[in-house]
This record gives C-alpha cells, structure tokens and sequence, in this order.
C-alpha cells in the first residue's frame, strides 16, 4: 500500500518542497530510504520504529520503502521523521483522512514520540505559502518562527499523537498567531550602550561616521584600550531592522541552528567575532552541501576581526568579493549556492607585536623590521577597502575615574538613521544604499569640493605621506560628515577630519 505525505528540505537559504512517498509490502520488516537521503535521515528507521511502538501504535512488521523526492537532491537533517511517521501510519489505516494534500509536516522524532525542533522553519514556511499549502505542522519550539510568515496556518505540536489528533479532528487546535510588530519591538533590545564607554571621543565620533555612511573601520590600539569594547557597540548605532531585514536575517540564522526557541526573529544587527584562527571555509561559508559562514551570519550586521594581522593571509583574501559584491558563491561539483552577505567590517590590530608602540607609559621592543612584518600580513586589496583606520590609545585614569554621563547609543543612533535616509534619497536610482559604495563616477559626481579643499587634499597627500589610494577614501568619508551635518556641499573641516581617519596611510612607523 501507498501512502504519501508533504514536507520540505532548506537549499542554501531558501526551502524546496519534497514529496515522501511510503510503501509497504509483504516480507521480512525490511527497512530502506531512498532519495539521497544523508545518514541522519537514513537512521530516522529507529527513532520512527520506537516513537510510533512507544505511543502505543502499532509498526507494521513488513517491507517499508521510503522515497523522498525529488530523489536527484540530496536530503539531510532529522525533520522528515514526522512525515515519514505519518506515511506510515497511513498505510495502517490509522489516519481518518486520506487526503492530507494541504499538511505539511516537519519536526525532529524522539524515542517517546515528542517532537524535536528542526532547523530552517522560516524558510520552510515561506516556500510552503509560496506554492498553496495551507497547513504547516511543526514542533512547538519551532512555532513563532515560522508563523512571522501571512497566509498559511501554522500549528505547533509537542508529540506525534498530537499530530494525529489535529488530522483526524479528535482535537481542535488553534494556529500560533503572532503580532509581528511586537516581536520585532521586542527582539529588538541591546544589552550594551555606547554609554558604557569610558573617554575614547575620537573613537567614538569615528564609529558615528562609519556606521553612517557605511564604511568599514579599522582600530589600531595597544591591548586594553578598549577596542572590543567599542566594536561590540557597533549595532546599537546602526539604524533599527527592518522587517525586511529582520525575515532575511532570520533565515540565515535558522537554517544554521543559531536561532533561539524563544526568538521568532532576529531583530538586532548581528555582530559576529570570529577567532583568528577560523578557516576560509569557516568565514564564508562550506561544506558537502554549503552552509552559511561567518559573512553571512554577519548580514545586516557587523563582522568583527580581532587581531587582523593573527588571520591567515588566505583567510583574509576570501572576503573580498563579499565585501565588494554584498554576496559570497559557494561552487561544488554538484552545485552552486550563492548566500546574502552585507555587512559593515570592523577589525582591530595592535601597532606592532608586542602592542605598546606609541604608547608614553611602556616601552615597545619591537625592531622596525618586525613592525613591518607585522603590519604587511595585511594585505593591500583588504586595506583598500577599509575608508577609516584610527588610533585607539590607552584610556587615561581620568576618563576612567570619572562620572560624567556620556551620550547614549539612542541618540547617536537617531542621528545615524537620518543621515542614511539622506543618502538612500540621493542614490535612489544608482541602486545602492551608503556612501561607501560610490564608484569613482558617483564620486566625481557627488563629491564636488572647492579650492580649499583641494589645497588640503594636497598638503594631505605630498606633505603628510598619505597614499594616492586615501584619496577617494577621503572624499567618501567627508561626504558622510557632511551627511551628518545635513550640509549640501563639502567643506575644508569635513575633509580635515577625513584626512584624520587615515592613520596607516601616514608614515605612521617611521
């Protein structure tokens, strides 16, 4: 007899349908999966046989052929044990309805018959709606994730009986619904403030003009100056998520395991911190069948590197198409998965090896030579990209000691935000979104200075040591001071503290 049910696989980030057809027939209880099922669908046999025997059901004692179609994609993960359950309780009869065509079924088996949470429900949930489904049955703990999705009902169920209920109708059982508004309000609280931050002025002031015109940011400081720290703070200055954002975020996060049971959405910016000792697979993404690296779990968000010039040089190499084209492509034999990848970077290095170069209150060791070993296991395509490099020196006693009440994230993030609209205004037909992705065309185009400005630019480059590449880099950084002033056109001071953000094009170790 054959019986067949709905559920669905996560592909990259976005979710396929997948048809599971059961089969059983006269013979010995033989047991096979087809459908290039990977071992943790293939070992769905005991969890299936002891959850059905274990709710006090009956397992048929025959041959049972499962196929998962479409059968030329390879399926992973445990959420096909519910559907696989089902089918074969249909074959047995035990099901009142045979046409469950609008269900579809997902969820992880426990030997006792509970259902585990599954990984990409979002996805799932948004595929399901896309192609008519009606009815999504999933684990309780998977619930509010996918019910952020209109148009399709989504019941949460603890057990398998419970699911048997809700098809059979024994039961009435009310859909998860959700306010969304009030769950991405609620989701969207920091635990960390920019006023937790003792003195660093200029750093701070140097991160308000980053986050608002999108450029990536380098700190150079020796140990315990407070570099994590201020990266840390980063996303409580970035304008809030929208529900845009918070969906896409989401999905990354969820079909990578990192989404919270409780969390339906992720409404803060993700700030992720790698080790220095990740691989290239590790930060952008990999794998038999790709998954998401850090870049991508840093969408929307701020990937922080600590201790830059600690990364391998390949490991560093890897992001520069993702920081150039807002993605990153993953190619196998089989395939070829491309995954959202938008983030700000912030990174942050010591002056030299033993991190107290500059510093009036130790003594630095270091030779020039093993400064500039240092310094050159950075390459120059990354710092190419990096417009604001910064010195973070050691906080005075002073600053520490004192209580003064500095400016809170709030307010910097009320200014932040309104700088972004205007530049979303000015580049609303150049489809892109912040100043630090001008082309050199939009550069000549919106970065029109006077002959004070340029007297500066070129003291800056002939007089100060600053490299031909700071130029544009100036000019892009001066433009969002000139945002965050709500000014028209450029002015000398704008370009003055744009030439200050430049600290490793000056002859900063001579």
């Amino acid at each position: 007899m054959l019986f067949k049910t709905l559920s669905a696989a996560v592909f990259g980030i976005d979710a396929y349908l997948v048809e599971v057809e059961v089969d059983i027939s006269a013979g010995k209880g033989d047991y096979i999966t087809v459908g290039l099922p990977d071992p943790a669908v293939k070992e769905s046999r005991e969890r299936i046989k002891s959850a059905i025997k274990n709710c006090g059901l009956d397992f048929p004692f025959q041959n049972i052929t499962v196929n998962l179609a479409p059968a030329d994609v390879r399926k992973e993960g445990s959420a096909f044990d519910l559907p696989i359950a089902i089918g074969i309780l249909g074959t047995n009869g035990i099901l009142q309805q045979k046409n469950i065509d609008q269900y579809l079924f997902l969820g992880e088996l426990s030997l006792d018959g509970g259902l585990r949470p599954i990984k990409g429900a979002l996805s799932i949930a948004v595929r399901a709606r896309g192609s008519q489904v009606k009815y999504l049955v999933l684990p309780e703990a998977n619930a509010r994730e996918a019910a952020v999705v209109d148009g399709i009902e989504v019941y949460a169920m603890k057990s398998l009986p419970g699911v048997l209920d809700l098809v059979n109708a024994t039961t009435v059982f009310k859909p998860t619904v959700i306010d969304k508004e009030a769950m991405l309000t609620e989701a969207s609280q920091y635990s960390v403030d920019f006023r937790d931050v003792k003195g660093q002025y200029y750093a701070k002031r140097a991160m308000e003009v980053a986050t608002a015109g999108g450029h990536n940011i380098l700190m150079i400081g020796p140990p315990g100056s407070g570099k994590t720290m201020l990266a840390k703070r980063i996303p409580t200055i970035l304008p809030p998520m929208t529900f845009e954002e918070a969906i896409e975020t989401t999905k990354i996060h969820s079909v990578s395991g990192l989404l919270l049971p409780c969390h339906g959405l992720v409404g803060t910016r993700p700030f992720r911190s790698p080790h220095h000792t990740i691989s290239d697979a590790g930060l952008i993404g990999g794998g038999i069948i790709p998954h998401p690296g850090e870049v991508s779990l840093a969408h929307h968000g701020v990937l922080f590197l600590d201790e830059l010039p600690e990364f391998q040089r390949n490991v560093l190499e890897v992001m520069r198409q993702p920081m150039e084209d807002g993605q990153v492509t993953i190619s196998r034999a089989s395939m070829s998965l491309t995954f959202p990848a938008r983030f700000m970077l912030a990174a942050a290095m010591n002056p030299c090896p033993c991190g107290h170069f500059n510093d009036p209150m130790r003594e630095c060791n270091c030779t020039p030579p093993q400064i500039q070993r240092y310094i050159s296991r950075v390459s120059g395509p990354l710092l190419d990209r990096i417009d604001i490099h910064i010195d973070v020196p050691a906080v005075k006693y002073k600053d520490l000691a004192s209580k003064e009440t500095t400016e809170s994230s709030t307010f910097i993030r009320e200014r932040v935000a309104g700088t972004r609209r205007i530049q979303q205004e000015r580049f609303g037909s150049e489809k892109i979104y912040s100043n630090a992705q001008m082309t050199p065309r939009l550069i000549r185009k919106y970065c029109v200075i006077d002959d004070a400005c340029h007297r500066l630019l070129e003291n800056a480059i002939t007089k100060m040591g600053l490299s031909a590449r700071a130029f544009d880099r100036i000019l892009k950084v001066a433009r969002t001071i000139a945002d965050l002033e709500q000014c028209e056109r450029i002015v000398a001071p704008h370009i003055s503290e744009a030439i200050q953000y430049r600290s490793l094009d000056r002859n900063y170790w001579a």
